[in-house]
């Protein structure tokens, strides 16, 4: 690939300004409206084709995509048959000899409403307090697609060189991304050659600089059921004989989890940490101290007139990043066959099931990992119990490739001017199911993953809010990035 850079450089001032305006007059509005469809991804909505909420946010943003008049772009709503549908654009390019394109992503669909929302907030209510958008999806990852599109505009304003730029913007991200890859295989020839791939749908490590993305955990998820029973009985006529199909569950998850440290236990979930990610971890973790654990809202009660906080599993910095980027770990997301507290009464219960988000390591293969856990959680079951193990998403995770010389200097080099710091780099605990696929389609592409969750976002939970000043900065700097582009 030809190193140049291209003759005409962005005014970096006159950049943010310009998506600042973008963002305080139109983006802003749009993503509140955007907020108060409830468009939850298919997984959290069985139904979502005849609610409707997906076409809506998406025929909303198509809307404003073409309502912005950029100078070359066409537009099209894709639909492949009993799919979720995507949002497609492409931006002729006016760099001479530009051979290769730029793919930018992100998703609409959103993550269910979860409970713990302040009584003043709301998923589906859009507010704005001291800089911050709250609400589900604006965050993640309803603004990409804005971001996107105004950063193009803002190179079109200077009259600056830039590539062939296509658009991806899907609507199943959410629900582990399965409708995408037939997309991919379909609009493969129209998304062309890509050089660099420009993922909004990713974290920050702090407010104060532009933040990379170097890796991502894959996941593999699904539902554990165990049955002894086929109908509640009276716990005292029948506890004692009938083994609790709940201390079943908690014995089937030994064979995965040592409870006691959280170590999942198989060896084959387990990958060695390579040494450019571990020295890029040693910086962030300098870089980023006790914010790694802290900023997490935890537990608190008062001890003797003092307030005591629940403790994370470690206080080093860098055992802290290691630990929520490269090891394996079991969270369990939901629970069936429990009665709630008002209406539990003394009846041993039929069955127990637990709903299972397994986070995998970026370089353990995800489909194989189902597999094994499938093949350990039912393998000889306890008292010959019932036990099932279904699996639903699962995605391989993604190691970033060897950076570029060029794109090395245009991310510090955007990050400097826009931000007055150099870019850091961060693995990330959650799971872009795009990212690998890409990897692997375009093995020579630049990877510029990045996005504004970042602490106390609190994506996927209550009262998660998008940094609109972050949000207006790293606008800025992506289209910086797109014009040192050497395509």
């Amino acid at each position: 690939m030809n190193a140049r850079i291209p003759t005409r450089a962005l005014n970096t001032t006159q950049v943010l300004t310009e998506v600042s305006g973008a963002w305080d007059a139109s983006i802003v509005p749009q993503l509140q409206d955007y907020i108060r469809v409830p468009a939850k991804s298919p997984m959290f909505d069985a139904d979502w084709a005849s609610h409707g909420y997906i076409d809506t946010v998406v025929r909303n943003t198509a809307a404003w995509i073409e309502a912005q008049k950029v100078a070359g772009l066409t537009l099209e709503v894709v639909r492949l048959e009993g799919r979720t549908p995507v949002l497609f654009f492409e931006i002729a390019a006016t760099q001479a000899a530009s051979s290769q394109t730029v793919l930018m992503y992100g998703h609409l669909d959103k993550q269910p409403e979860f409970s713990g929302w302040r009584n003043d907030l709301g998923p589906w209510t859009p507010k704005i307090e001291e800089g911050k958008l709250y609400g589900r999806g604006g965050a993640d990852d309803g603004y990409a697609a804005y971001a996107a599109i105004a950063a193009v505009q803002a190179l079109k304003t200077q009259n600056t060189p830039h590539p062939r730029i296509v658009g991806l913007i899907e609507t199943c991200e959410e629900s582990g991304s399965y409708d995408l890859l037939p997309y991919i295989d379909a609009l493969r020839e129209r998304m062309g050659d890509v050089g660099l791939v420009v993922c909004l749908d990713s974290g920050a490590g702090n407010y104060d600089q532009l933040w990379l993305t170097n890796s991502l955990r894959g996941m593999a998820s699904g539902v554990l059921k165990v049955e002894i029973l086929t109908e509640g009985v009276h716990s005292g006529d029948a506890s004692g004989l009938v083994p609790s199909s709940f201390r079943i569950m908690r014995q089937v998850l030994d064979r995965l989890e040592d409870s006691a440290t959280g170590r999942l236990l198989p060896a084959s979930f387990h990958c060695e940490v390579p040494a450019a990610r571990l020295a890029e971890a040693r910086a962030t973790a300098a870089i980023l101290g006790e914010e790694l654990y802290r900023r997490f809202p935890w537990a608190h009660y008062d001890c003797g007139g003092s307030t005591t906080f629940a403790l994370p599993t470690t206080t080093d910095p860098l055992q802290a990043l290691l630990n929520r980027t490269w090891k394996p770990t079991l969270s369990v997301t939901g629970a069936e066959g429990f009665p709630d507290l008002k209406n539990a009464g003394n009846v041993l219960r039929p069955y127990t099931a637990f709903k299972l988000s397994l986070r995998l390591p970026p370089l353990v293969d995800a489909a194989v990992a189902v597999q094994q856990l499938k093949a350990l959680l039912e393998d000889n079951a306890p008292y010959q119990a019932r036990v099932t193990f279904e699996g639903a998403a699962s995605a391989t995770g993604w190691n970033a490739p060897e950076t570029a010389p060029w794109f090395a200097q245009a991310v510090d080099a955007a990050s400097t001017a826009h931000f007055g710091a150099p870019c850091g780099h961060i693995g990330q605990g959650g799971t872009i199911p795009l990212m690998n696929m890409l990897s692997l389609g375009f093995p020579r592409a630049q990877m510029m993953v990045c996005g504004v969750l970042g602490p106390k976002s609190n994506a996927h939970g209550p009262n998660e809010f998008l940094h609109i000043p972050y949000a207006k900065k790293l606008t800025a700097a992506v289209a910086q990035v797109i014009s040192h582009f050497p395509g």
